[in-house]
């Protein structure tokens, strides 16, 4: 028998990916946060949704460097990879007896990371600096 660990998110990016390197190793990678939205009719038979927020990390080097210069916050991207796992200790307080809480945290780790945005206007570079003349913010 074998075992299938397979993910497919659709979603927004919460914010742009940022590049960071991981502790113990010091492997580089790119993390992103991804909205996903479900809904589901209440007992009231109206309409509900929650939004769900999943970190997603690539450690293939050039599609993390590719997904770090052209993704950005608010794009609409297809994710696929595997489920990952983390379990890290958290201290409860002081004293002797204290206890350490364990903590389980999941992530993506991506495979695949498609823009599925269509027809997206190119934004022009903002100047950087606000020019006194225009009097808007340069974002």
């Amino acid at each position: 028998m074998s075992y299938f660990n397979s993910v497919t998110l659709v979603g927004f990016v919460g914010a742009d990916p940022e590049h960071r390197q991981a502790k113990g190793d010091r492997s580089k990678f790119t993390a992103f946060s991804l909205a996903t939205q479900r809904y589901w009719k209440n007992a009231d038979d109206e309409w509900s949704s929650k939004t769900e927020w999943h970190r997603v990390v690539l450690f293939k080097e050039r599609l993390a460097d590719h997904v770090a210069r052209t993704i950005k916050k608010g794009a609409h991207v297809l994710v696929e990879g595997s489920l990952v796992s983390s379990t890290y200790e958290q201290p409860n307080g002081k004293g002797k007896k204290s206890k350490a809480t364990k903590i389980t945290s999941w992530s993506i780790r991506a495979d695949v990371v498609r823009k599925l945005d269509r027809n997206e206007q190119e934004l022009p570079t903002p100047p950087s600096e606000p020019t006194a003349e225009s009097g808007e913010a340069p974002f």
